[in-house]
């Protein structure tokens, strides 16, 4: 995306990761609005991830990965909010959230 013909720089924000344990786990929270967003369940087993976007007080129960699947959000005119939390519940394996981000 693009203001007037300028173009953006995009930029790799450090990968949030965590070992899922079978209790609620925070995976991270977002430093900056994301353009481009992949959630990577990395194990073999089923991961709930659930969103927040108060710092964890309320958490809402987003979408339930099957061991090994990958979700790629491209979406350049909607996008979470920098500090969104995310968590996963999980038996075992890690779960990965990777994005890039526009240069203000």
């Amino acid at each position: 995306m693009s203001i007037i013909g300028v173009p953006q720089l995009m930029l790799p924000a450090v990968e949030l990761k965590a070992t899922m344990t079978g209790s609620s786990v925070l995976i991270g929270t977002l430093l900056q609005s994301p353009l481009k967003l992949i959630l990577d369940n990395l194990g073999s087993v089923s991961v709930v991830i659930s969103i927040s976007f108060d710092g964890g007080t309320t958490k809402i129960s987003w979408k339930t990965f099957a061991g090994g699947t990958a979700l790629v959000l491209d979406d350049d005119l909607w996008a979470f909010p920098k500090g969104t939390s995310f968590y996963g519940v999980g038996a075992s394996g890690d779960f990965s959230v990777a994005y890039t981000y526009i240069k203000q």
